[in-house]
């Protein structure tokens, strides 16, 4: 027949037992409730910085008083063609600086076409463009701002063409008036704009986000 003290001892250990279950639920009920709670809290941070970054992103660059005067049905291969059939149309060029020269009147900017990507960015890939062109500014542009590789878009006149010697070669340039010009910020891919990005276990982190990033403009 067990012994009293030893009944008591099991009653003593069941008891310690059957406490610590409901302990444990308890501790694991209070984690699960900070978890949503952080995780809605982060939720809330990550829509607020997502908001703030769309607003800063969504920059304007062809100016919305220009946008009913530019003709989006000329391509840069049909201007190529025959830059005198366009004279008068206003179009929207991308393209990189490759020199900028000052004239007696105005400064001229030979560029290398690139297509436009999303956002009216020019594109970083020079294999696709289709040729160059002339940028002629009629106000004063001191042409150290433009140094080579500077990304632009633009919005100009097509004024016609000119015949100018490209390296051994006779290469006619179409010709256009600026009206208004982007000039696209330099950056590598480490400086590329941050976005905020969310964990499903409530992790929150900063990441790459616009591929080329913002830059200023110069209205003529």
């Amino acid at each position: 027949m067990p012994a009293a003290g030893s009944r008591k001892g099991e009653t003593r250990e069941g008891c310690r037992r059957g406490t610590a279950q409901p302990l444990l639920l308890s501790s694991w009920g209070r984690c699960l409730r900070y978890s949503v709670g952080m995780t809605r809290y982060l939720f809330s941070g990550w829509l607020v910085a997502s908001i703030l970054f769309i607003g800063c992103s969504s920059q304007q660059i062809v100016p919305e008083s220009m946008e009913p005067l530019v003709d989006r049905t000329v391509s840069f291969r049909d201007l190529l063609a025959s830059p005198e059939s366009y004279k008068g149309r206003v179009l929207v060029l991308g393209g990189e600086v490759l020199k900028a020269t000052r004239l007696h009147d105005s400064t001229q900017i030979e560029l290398l076409q690139l297509p436009l990507e999303d956002g009216e960015e020019p594109s970083l890939d020079r294999q696709q463009s289709q040729g160059r062109f002339l940028a002629l500014q009629q106000e004063f542009l001191d042409p150290a701002t433009m140094v080579q590789g500077t990304r632009v878009t633009m919005v100009g006149e097509v004024s016609g063409a000119k015949t100018d010697r490209l390296d051994d070669v006779e290469y006619r340039y179409p010709t256009l008036v600026v009206k208004h010009l982007h000039i696209w910020r330099v950056q590598s891919y480490r400086q590329r704009q941050p976005g905020p990005s969310i964990g499903i276990f409530g992790g929150m982190g900063i990441g790459g986000g616009s591929r080329g990033g913002g830059g200023f403009s110069l209205g003529f």
